[in-house]
């Protein structure tokens, strides 16, 4: 099965994307949750998604703001 990652722009961000990391939880889907700031660290931000697919990811879930 595919991993889904959930990208942030901040951790102040977990509040929003929570009631996501409950369902792939509940769902027993595998998941990944990452901090990655288009501002602040777009490199690494632009590494994770260029890779993503060939690291097992299937989905992106991304929240800033």
């Amino acid at each position: 099965m595919k991993k889904v990652a959930i990208i942030m722009g901040s951790d102040s961000d977990l509040p929003i994307v929570q009631k996501a990391i409950d369902t792939l939880k509940e769902f027993e889907v595998p998941f990944e949750v990452h901090v990655y700031s288009a501002h602040r660290t777009p490199k690494e931000a632009a590494d994770f998604v260029s890779s993503a697919r060939a690291n097992g990811f299937g989905v992106m879930i991304a929240a800033a703001g």
